[in-house]
């Protein structure tokens, strides 16, 4: 089969493959649509099970940044990247420079930022090969990893998700579920714990939710029964496509809010959830702070332009997907994908938030 027959195959502009047997690097490249300006997205590694769990990967979150970047009204098309391999064991200074040589030949068409698995320090090390990657501090003083943007971004869409679903904005008493507590999990968690949310984790490394449970008060739960907890939100916040048929007959909850992208397993999950009377806050749309916050990075700009940014575009476009979601009755996932297709598509007609 054939990228063009697979099933996550999306009208992609170009889908690349590299591997280097001399550092043993394997990654994929995948930029989705570039019409808002060139394709902007992480670099993800991780011991995928098999070359076509690491392509359908790629595909799906490639597409998502397009509508990320379309929904948060910034001038940036859709790509992403992963490389095949465990962060943990077969990173390499010299596997991350072929990854930034990789990256080099888009000749500026993709620009790499770090995900899952890729930290700042690995990110400088691209840097080496290639100016086209993101989202480091290259002076004291700089800001770079955008991971404390995307979790603020998801605190604000959960609030709203709260305040639409059981008409309160107080956080006060209200039973978060995490799961994964990384890089913007245990942020999100943080703020959450000041909000006075009472939090329950999970994380597939042990040391991360024990953290939690020790610096927030929150309680552990095995990675498998995470989904399960009597909980008022869930906020998937480790690798997307948790939510499938199987948990959608264990949710307690009544709001699906977190940061992982790619959530749901399938879109007609949108409407199942809809029909059960669960609150869906779509991922790209609350998890675009730490794209935003790039890109202000990249201009140059101040934080605050960013945070103002952040706040006011995912406030808007949630507001609007809300509002049409409970006076159609449609599922919001495919509301915000009708929102960001008509930012990016240009036969359509655009619905803007100013920044």
């Amino acid at each position: 089969m054939s990228v063009f027959e697979h099933r996550s195959y999306d009208d992609h502009q170009r889908v690349a493959f590299c591997q280097d047997k001399k550092t043993g690097l394997k990654a994929i490249i995948a930029i989705h649509n570039t019409n808002l300006g060139n394709a902007l997205g992480g670099c993800r590694m991780f011991p995928y099970a098999s070359g076509e769990a690491a392509l359908d990967d790629v595909l799906r979150l490639s597409r998502g940044m397009t509508y990320k970047s379309a929904a948060a009204n910034l001038p940036l098309g859709g790509g992403k990247s992963v490389i095949l391999g465990d962060p943990r064991q077969h990173k390499t200074e010299d596997l991350l420079r072929a990854m930034g040589r990789f990256i080099d030949s888009f000749n500026g068409d993709y620009v790499a930022a770090e995900d899952s698995g890729i930290n700042e320090s690995d990110m400088r090390i691209m840097a080496l090969e290639t100016s086209h990657v993101a989202g480091f501090s290259s002076l004291q003083g700089d800001r770079g990893d955008p991971s404390p943007a995307t979790a603020y971004g998801v605190f604000v869409g959960l609030q709203l998700a709260v305040q639409q679903r059981f008409k309160t904005s107080d956080l006060k008493g209200v039973r978060v579920a995490i799961q994964g507590v990384g890089n913007v999990g245990y942020r999100l968690a943080e703020m959450l714990h000041q909000a006075g949310a009472q939090l329950w984790v999970s994380d597939v490394f042990a040391a991360n939710a024990q953290r939690a449970e020790k610096e927030l008060s929150a309680r552990v739960v095995d990675p498998s029964d995470i989904f399960t907890q009597d909980v008022d939100v869930i906020a998937p916040c480790a690798l997307g496509a948790t939510i499938d048929d199987t948990v959608l007959n264990l949710l307690r909850a009544q709001v699906i809010a977190g940061s992982a992208n790619n959530q749901l397993a399938y879109d007609d999950l949108g409407a199942a959830l809809c029909a059960r009377g669960i609150l869906y806050a779509p991922d790209y749309v609350i998890n675009a702070g730490g794209i935003i916050d790039v890109y202000y990075q990249r201009q140059g700009l101040p934080y605050a332009k960013a945070h103002k940014h952040i706040t006011q575009c995912i406030t808007d476009t949630l507001k609007e997907v809300f509002q049409r979601s409970a006076a159609t009755g449609e599922p919001t996932n495919l509301i915000a994908d009708q929102v960001a297709r008509n930012r990016f598509d240009p036969q359509s007609s655009a619905m803007g938030c100013v920044a």
